[in-house]
């Protein structure tokens, strides 16, 4: 399914003439693999960052601390601002950020499977929050994966 979102997404940027890029944190930069799997993928997609680390969000993404003490790393708060980061970096028409909980663990506050995703482009930000549950760390990281690929192609005319 992956790899038809992501044809799906060179197809859709490269007829409307954008560039696409992703924020990434609990998927390791798996919603970038997945897109430069894809031949010609070079022609809409010229980076994506994997910021682990808060610090690595800070200065990578410009992700203001200040956010990240009042909503932490994982909060929608958090997500618009990596990817307005993300897009803002790479002059892209539009980014993705994907920041939340694979597991194992979580807390009550934060379970595991909680994935907060920004989707950034010329006409603004918005974000939203996926409960995947605890499914397990690889399945969590494959479902975020697919969502944001969908929130991309979806954002494409």
């Amino acid at each position: 399914m992956t790899q038809e979102l992501a044809q799906d997404i060179l197809t859709r940027a490269m007829t409307a003439g954008l560039t696409v890029t992703t924020a990434e944190s609990c998927t390791g930069g798996m919603v970038a693999a997945a897109i430069t799997d894809i031949a010609g993928s070079s022609n809409i997609f010229e980076r994506g960052v994997v910021t682990y680390s808060n610090a690595a969000k800070v200065d990578l993404l410009s992700v203001r601390p200040a956010t990240l003490e009042a909503h932490g790393a994982v909060s929608e708060e958090v997500a618009a601002e990596m990817a307005e980061g993300a897009r803002s970096r790479a002059g892209a028409g539009l980014a993705v950020s994907v920041s939340g909980i694979a597991g194992p663990g979580g807390s009550a506050h934060k379970p595991e499977g909680r994935v907060c995703f920004g989707l950034a482009s010329a006409a603004g930000t918005q974000t939203e929050t996926v409960e995947f549950g605890a499914l397990g760390r690889a399945q969590v990281r494959a479902a975020a994966t697919r969502h944001a690929l969908t929130l991309l192609r979806n954002a494409l005319p």
